[in-house]
């Protein structure tokens, strides 16, 4: 796998699957010292603290104030895990500045920062520090650059909670691909294999159920926790003030998503963004998008997602991933939407980006599997798991074909089954004719999936039907990965009123008159049947699915939403 040019690179340390070695030569840009010239510059962001020799400037598992900037004396950032061990990571001293990604956001701190002498600082807060990077461009890249290599750094060394089972239990495999996907730093630990799960686990009484554990950096220890559970602990979970109204909540933070959260941000609006898992939506899962503008070596979706993720914290957009929306009302020309952990949220107007949900095969027991050898998406964690075994592909579309180019890198052979005649009508042709040098793919056309068996560790075969021979096959295997479309996420959107189409994607602008729905035409393309909430991306009827449309149609509702926030204006006037 390439990797993006890090010389003026900003992006997330999730997508940088680099040894944490290779960041050695970056040290200056991990850890740079700032010129007294820059620091006069960011004084009027910030405000003077002074620390004690051995006091905590930021506490692991506790939302640091914000970035510091050391102007005398020495600081130690150090490392703790469940272990009770401790691991220097750096020292400061006159005029470094102390903050990762956490900082950024007004997140729990990853690390300590201790006082090894008196100290004089300076500390910007998270919203300051946002205001100083979009004020001083130059500054900014810097801090923004350190930040993310940090980030990386910490990721690199598995730094984090620590995450404690069987390496291909898949509930410990969701919980480190949601923590990988949000860019969150872990260790994980086999307990069959590691000595030192022994160690962890000593005087603990666990069983079967128990696994996965989870050792929070707050000195919590979850036992089987879901995602939700999981980022309670970490923190990673915002808050919101009631009282507030939002300009603009965004539902959905893929490419569409994240776009509609960038532009509004940056022409002052004011942003919420909401989405249950992680950055990035079904692209996110992508392992490489070659035909997007301005990457001709290709990105991965989750490499792109991160960028944008970035981007839109960068501006002040206010992010809840993850943040699960259960409902949406209209009162008095506000919308309410109210959150899984009973938050409400209110905005003037509703961005609706939730996308749509994997597809899953319509074939007896299928549940059964779930989690168990059956994959809906292709990362490293993945590719690690099926790293030189027989591998069983569905789907003849774009994501499809990104994944096969992919996994052919680490599994012995992979067999591709699609329900049509050929790849031709569903599937770019650099992917197809990428597949069709690959030796260790096979294409299985008109082929469909009967049912599954497995043991009690998962999956073990598959049997299939070719249609056109009318013979049937068994294909051993553990691993099936699904590319088979997706479903419209709108079940939040049932009490909303809003109109869908036939096939229950979200109806926009002249496409509702099309589907039969009613007559009177939205003002603006991108909006619904209810006024002031509009739809982008994969949910919108008739919309092109693809990552460059989703990311167009973002970008495109946010003059749409200018000038309906200046009609309420007018008619509140």
């Amino acid at each position: 796998m390439s990797t993006p040019d890090l010389s003026v690179d900003t992006s997330t340390p999730s997508e940088l699957e680099v040894p944490y070695s290779s960041l050695e030569y970056r040290r200056h840009q991990m850890y740079p010292r700032l010129s007294a010239a820059e620091i006069q510059s960011l004084r009027r962001f910030a405000r003077p603290m002074s620390f004690k020799a051995g006091e905590l400037i930021f506490e692991t598992g506790h939302a640091a104030l914000g970035l510091f900037v050391l102007l005398h004396g020495r600081v130690r950032i150090v490392s703790r895990d469940s272990f009770g061990r401790s691991t220097v990571v750096t020292e400061h001293d006159d005029g470094h500045f102390m903050a990762e990604m956490a900082q950024l956001s007004g997140k729990p701190a990853l690390i300590d920062g201790i006082a090894l002498t008196d100290v004089e600082t300076l500390v910007i807060e998270p919203d300051r520090l946002r205001a100083l990077i979009v004020a001083d461009a130059q500054l900014g890249e810097h801090i923004m650059r350190a930040l993310i290599l940090r980030r990386l750094g910490l990721i690199e060394q598995g730094l984090g909670p620590v995450i404690v089972g069987n390496g291909d239990d898949a509930r410990l495999i969701r919980l480190q691909g949601f923590l990988r996907r949000n860019a969150y730093p872990a260790m994980v630990i086999d307990a069959r294999t590691d000595p030192e799960a022994l160690t962890l686990l000593g005087g603990m009484t666990t069983g079967p159920a128990d696994f996965p554990l989870v050792f929070c950096p707050n000195g919590s220890v979850l036992r089987a926790p879901d995602e939700a559970q999981l980022a309670s602990c970490l923190g990673l979970v915002p808050t919101f003030e009631s009282s507030h109204i939002y300009d603009v909540a965004i539902v959905g933070a893929g490419p569409a998503g994240l776009a509609a959260s960038v532009y509004a941000a940056t022409e002052g609006l004011s942003v919420a963004v909401f989405d249950q898992r992680a950055p990035g939506g079904q692209a996110g899962a992508s392992a490489r998008i070659e035909n997007y503008l301005g990457f001709p070596t290709g990105i991965s979706g989750q490499a792109l997602a991160a960028r944008a993720f970035q981007q839109a914290l960068k501006f002040g957009a206010h992010l809840a991933i993850p943040g699960k929306v259960m409902d949406v009302s209209r009162h008095d020309g506000v919308f309410l939407l109210t959150l899984l952990d009973g938050q409400r949220i209110s905005a003037r107007t509703v961005v609706v980006a939730s996308g749509a949900a994997y597809r899953k095969p319509t074939v007896p027991g299928f549940e059964r599997f779930e989690g168990r050898g059956t994959y809906y998406w292709a990362s490293t964690i993945e590719a690690k798991l099926v790293k030189g075994l027989d591998i069983v592909l569905m789907g003849g579309g774009n994501s499809a074909g990104q994944a096969v180019v992919f996994l052919a890198n680490f599994a012995r052979s992979i067999r591709v089954l699609i329900r049509g005649a050929d790849l031709n009508a569903s599937m770019s042709k650099y992917l197809i004719d990428r597949i069709n040098s690959l030796p260790n793919v096979t294409l299985c056309t008109r082929c469909a999936l009967r049912r599954l068996e497995g043991d009690e560790a998962g999956l073990t075969e598959l049997h299939i039907r070719h249609e056109e021979a009318g013979v049937d096959e068994v294909i051993p295997t553990r691993h099936l990965f699904l590319f088979i479309g997706a479903d419209p996420t709108t079940d939040w959107l049932s009490s909303s009123g809003v109109e869908l189409d036939n096939r229950g994607f979200v109806a926009t602008g002249f496409a509702r008159s099309e589907h039969g729905l009613s007559e009177a035409s939205a003002r603006y393309p991108l909006e619904t049947s209810v006024p002031g909430m509009f739809a982008v991306g994969d949910v919108r009827s008739e919309s092109a699915k693809r990552v460059a449309a989703a990311v167009g149609d973002g970008a495109a509702v946010v003059s749409q939403i200018h000038a309906y926030l200046g009609q309420l204006t007018t008619a509140a006037a």
